[in-house]
C-alpha cells in the first residue's frame, strides 16, 4: 500500500530525514519507533501532506504520493492523527469530526445528518467515563477529549487507505486504549494500511505487525514484531543498551511543603487532602477524567477553589499563577501547546520568560543564553542552539524546554502533570534522572501520570483520584500495578 524509498527532509541546516525507507502493507499495523527528535513526526507529516520532502520518492497503492496539503492526502485517502490534537477550537465537536466534508443539500448543510455521522464516529472511540457533547465548543475540551475528537475526525473519513497514528494514546483512558485497539483490529479487515508511532513500547508489542526505527534521521532496523522484544527496539532506538530504572529507595523526608485539606474546585476535584514533605516524590494515580489535572491546576490558582485549605511553605490563603510562583509553587502543564510554551519565542526566552529579575534594567539575549544552556545540557535537550524557535522542536523536547522553565525558576515545590507524555525511553530517564537530584537538594515534587509503571518507579508515595475524591497515600512499596488500577476504577 506505501512505499517510502530515499526520503529526505532538510529545515535549514538540520537534517531531519536522510535517506529513508519503509514499506507498509495492506491490512497490517506498522509501528514506527525511535527516540524524540529520530524524524517520526517528520515522515508523518510528510505522508499527510503538510511537509514536502527535498528529496526520494514515495508511492501509495503503486501511484506516486506527494501532496501538496493535507485536504490533498485526504483525497488521496490518507488520515493523521497527530499528538497534539489539532481542532478548530471556535467549532462544536460534531462540526470539527466532519468539518470538510459537510452533508449538503441545495448549499445548504444538512445539520442532523452531520451530527448522526459524528456521534456514530465519536461512538467508537468512547467506552467509560462522561459522553462528549457534541455541541460542545473545541476549545472547552480537555486534552483528552480533544483527542479522542481528533481520533473520531480521522475514523470518519469513509475512503480510507492508509492511517496514521502519531502517539494517539497519550491523553486516553486504559479502557478507551482498548477500544481503540479494537477499531484498529476492525480497520485491518477492511485491508487499511495502519502506521503506528508510539513511545510505549508495550502498546507497540501488542498492536503491530511490524516495525521500523528512525535514529537520528535514519532507517535503522525493521522486521516482524513477532521476532523481537520491547529491549530489542529501545536498543536499536538508543543505539545502545539501556539500564532500566529501579524503584525507589525511601528516604528520610523533611519538613512539609504543601498543605491540601478538603480542597475542591468549582467541579473538579470534589475533595483532596495529603501532605507533600521536602525530599520526596507523591504520585497521583487515576483514569482520565478522575480530576488529578484540575486538582494541579486548583492548587496553582489556576481554576477557582470552591472550599477547603491550601498551604505552601506555611503561607496559607488562595493565590494567582503569579502568587505560586512568587511562594516557590510551579506547574508543568500536561498541554504543553496551549499552556506549556511560547511557540514563537526560542529556547533561551522560554526557559527564562518566567524569571528575568536579577539582570539589572536591561535583559539581554546572551544573558538568557548563558542561563538556558546548562539546562539545555543537563535535560538533554536536542537543538541547534539556545535560540531555536520552540516550535522546531519535537513534543519530547518541548517538554524538557518547559521543564528547564522551572529549574530556571528554583521552585521548591513542583507540581508535575504528565512529565513524561511523548517522551522516548531515553529522554524520560533524563527526566527521572533530573527529578530524582530535585529531591536530593529538598525539593518537593507532586506528579500526575496515566502510566503506572512510571508512578511505581518515580515515587516515595502513591494516591489514586477517583471521580474526583483522592484517597489516602501510601507508600509506594505497598502498590502494583493490578491494586492501583483496582483503586482507580473504584472496584477496591
Amino acid at each position: 500500500m506505501l512505499a517510502v524509498r530515499g526520503v529526505t527532509k532538510s529545515f535549514g541546516g538540520t537534517l531531519a530525514l536522510n535517506a529513508v525507507d519503509l514499506q507498509v502493507e495492506s491490512g497490517e499495523v506498522h509501528a514506527i519507533v525511535g527516540e524524540n527528535g529520530a524524524g517520526k513526526s517528520t515522515l508523518m507529516k510528510l505522508l499527510a501532506g503538510a511537509l514536502q520532502p527535498n528529496a526520494g520518492r514515495i508511492t501509495l497503492d503503486g501511484q506516486p504520493h506527494c501532496p501538496e496539503n493535507p485536504a490533498e492526502a485526504r483525497r488521496a485517502g490518507v488520515a493523521l492523527v497527530t499528538q497534539e490534537a489539532e481542532l478548530a477550537p471556535h467549532l462544536s465537536v460534531a462540526e470539527n469530526i466532519i468539518l470538510g466534508r459537510e452533508p449538503t443539500r441545495h448549499g445548504m448543510v444538512r445539520w442532523r445528518v452531520l451530527r448522526a455521522r459524528a456521534a456514530q464516529a465519536l461512538a467508537q472511540v468512547t467506552t467509560e467515563g462522561p459522553a462528549i457533547d457534541l455541541g460542545q465548543r473545541a476549545s472547552e475540551l480537555s486534552p483528552s477529549e480533544r483527542q479522542r475528537v481528533a481520533i473520531a475526525r480521522a475514523l470518519s473519513q469513509t475512503d480510507l487507505r492508509l492511517l496514521i497514528f502519531d502517539e494517539p494514546t497519550s491523553s486516553l483512558a486504559a479502557a478507551d486504549v482498548k477500544q481503540l485497539f479494537a477499531v484498529i483490529a476492525r480497520l485491518k479487515q477492511r485491508g487499511i494500511a495502519i502506521l503506528y508511532v508510539s513511545h510505549f513500547l508495550e502498546e507497540v508489542v501488542t498492536i503491530a505487525d511490524r516495525y521500523s526505527v528512525l535514529r537520528d534521521g535514519h532507517s535503522v532496523g525493521t522486521g516482524l514484531i513477532a521476532n523481537t522484544t520491547s529491549s530489542d527496539l529501545v536498543t536499536l532506538m538508543a543505539g545502545g543498551a539501556v539500564v532500566d530504572r529501579k524503584r525507589r529507595i525511601a528516604k528520610q523526608r523533611g519538613a512539609v511543603m504543601l498543605q491540601v485539606r478538603a480542597l475542591a474546585g468549582l467541579r473538579m476535584p470534589r475533595e483532596a487532602s495529603f501532605d507533600l514533605h521536602a525530599g520526596e516524590v507523591l504520585g497521583i494515580a487515576g483514569l482520565v477524567g478522575a480530576g488529578r489535572t484540575e486538582l494541579l491546576r486548583v492548587i496553582y490558582g489556576l481554576d477557582k477553589v470552591r472550599s477547603g485549605t491550601l498551604r505552601v511553605r506555611n503561607i496559607q490563603g488562595k493565590s494567582s499563577p503569579a502568587q505560586s510562583l512568587a511562594k516557590g509553587l510551579g506547574l508543568l502543564s500536561e498541554d504543553r501547546r496551549g499552556e506549556g510554551l511560547a511557540h514563537a519565542l526560542g529556547i533561551a526566552q522560554n526557559i527564562t520568560l518566567s524569571k528575568l529579575l536579577g539582570w539589572g534594567p536591561i535583559v539581554t539575549s546572551s544573558q538568557q543564553r548563558a542561563s538556558a544552556q546548562p539546562l539545555i545540557e543537563r535535560l538533554g535537550i536536542r537543538c541547534r542552539d539556545a535560540d531555536q524557535s520552540a516550535s522546531e522542536l519535537s513534543g519530547g523536547n518541548q517538554q524538557k524546554v518547559a521543564l528547564a522553565r522551572l529549574l530556571h525558576h528554583d521552585v521548591d515545590v513542583l507540581l508535575l502533570d504528565e512529565p513524561t507524555r511523548g517522551i522516548d525511553v531515553r529522554s524520560r530517564g533524563d527526566v527521572h534522572r533530573c527529578i530524582d537530584e530535585l529531591v536530593a537538594r529538598g525539593k518537593a515534587v507532586l506528579v500526575v501520570s496515566s502510566y503506572l509503571p512510571e508512578l511505581l518507579t518515580l515515587c516515595d508515595r502513591i494516591a489514586v483520584m477517583c471521580r474526583g475524591k483522592l484517597g489516602e497515600s501510601r507508600p509506594v512499596s505497598e502498590w502494583d500495578e493490578h491494586s492501583l488500577l483496582m483503586e482507580a476504577t473504584g472496584a477496591s
